[in-house]
């Protein structure tokens, strides 16, 4: 049984420096800490921690539909609810602060909640949860409207680089992805990347960022391809560029060139993964590793990346752990760079 729960949370402190002591992260399982083989056994709950429509909440459902369709669930359900606020870092505080010891609560999170971490300076951050793995990665793209002026990337930075304050950007969480490619291309394009930055408005979800793009509210906006495709195909918005290193498919059927491709020495992949709360034991750490594991290699999830056109990005257990941690590190140094640490 799918059900849709709407969590909307109020700010609340956010990032703490160390760790729980009582969390269990890294290292395998020994004999007295193997995975129970009843797992779940009761309904799982799967956090977006983020509005309706963004990248966090279709990678929480597709979850929760690929768990229940390839029969991973041992005859329970699973729920998918959102906390949304500051970059994920609300939801991510809920689930250290509330749901600790408790192997039944997962949370979806990504580089956005890393940069969010940094930016909103959070007193709880990733190193206080228990990292199960990265999933998926996806590379961003830049939007303008069909009407919009700018016909190239080139003409853009050329804007930005002479007035840094004549474009308004709209994307995700500030400090997320989408900010931090903004800066970067900003740097790039030898534009001041502080006073570009500043001209950013973030929005909670991707239905936010689409609507401000198309009210006007915002002249360029920046997403995942996945939550711009739509618009692509119909005509609504023009792709710019894609943030990987070649050319990709954004939704019109033809690829649309890379930042990189069109003279900007940039690449950005915007990566998801899922964490669990801090306290579980190495048993339970093993029985959720085991649920996400046969996750990643079941048919219908190989077909949900396909349909996403997500890039499998699968890192799990001891290499999430090291992985989430070098990240924390990287988007820190990048953020600081550009204004926004």
């Amino acid at each position: 049984m799918f059900r849709r729960t709407l969590v909307v949370a109020l700010p609340a402190a956010m990032l703490l420096a160390g760790g729980c002591a009582d969390q269990n992260v890294g290292g395998t399982p020994d004999a007295a800490g193997s995975a129970p083989a009843d797992y779940p056994s009761k309904t799982l709950q799967i956090m977006a921690p983020a509005g309706a429509g963004g990248g966090w909440d279709t990678t929480a459902r597709s979850m929760q539909k690929v768990m229940q369709d390839a029969g991973l669930l041992k005859n329970q359900s699973a729920e998918v609810r959102n906390v949304t606020g500051a970059a994920g870092t609300i939801g991510l505080a809920e689930l250290v602060t509330s749901h600790q010891k408790d192997p039944h609560q997962l949370m979806v999170t990504g580089l956005v909640m890393v940069g969010g971490v940094v930016t909103n300076k959070s007193p709880i951050d990733l190193s206080k949860t228990t990292p199960i793995a990265t999933l998926t990665a996806e590379s961003e793209v830049v939007v303008v409207r069909k009407d919009s002026k700018y016909t190239t990337l080139k003409q853009l930075a050329d804007d930005i680089k002479a007035n840094p304050a004549s474009v308004k950007w709209g994307g995700g969480s500030a400090g997320g992805t989408d900010q931090i490619l903004v800066g970067l291309f900003a740097k790039a394009a030898g534009a001041d990347a502080k006073a570009v930055a500043k001209q950013y408005v973030a929005y909670s979800g991707g239905g936010e960022t689409k609507a401000a793009l198309l009210s006007g509210d915002v002249s360029v906006a920046v997403s995942g391809t996945s939550e711009f495709a739509d618009l692509v195909k119909s005509g609504d918005v023009r792709a710019l560029a894609v943030s990987s290193a070649t050319g990709q498919d954004t939704g019109a059927g033809t690829p649309a060139q890379s930042i990189k491709e069109q003279g900007y020495d940039l690449e950005l992949l915007n990566w998801r993964g899922v964490v669990a709360p801090p306290g579980i034991s190495a048993g339970e750490r093993a029985a959720v590793l085991k649920l996400v594991d046969d996750l990643h290699q079941s048919e219908q999830w190989k077909a949900e990346l396909t349909a996403k056109n997500w890039q499998d990005f699968y890192k799990s257990g001891d290499e999430a752990v090291a992985f989430y941690a070098a990240e924390s590190t990287r988007i820190k140094t990048v953020l600081t760079e550009i204004g926004l640490g």
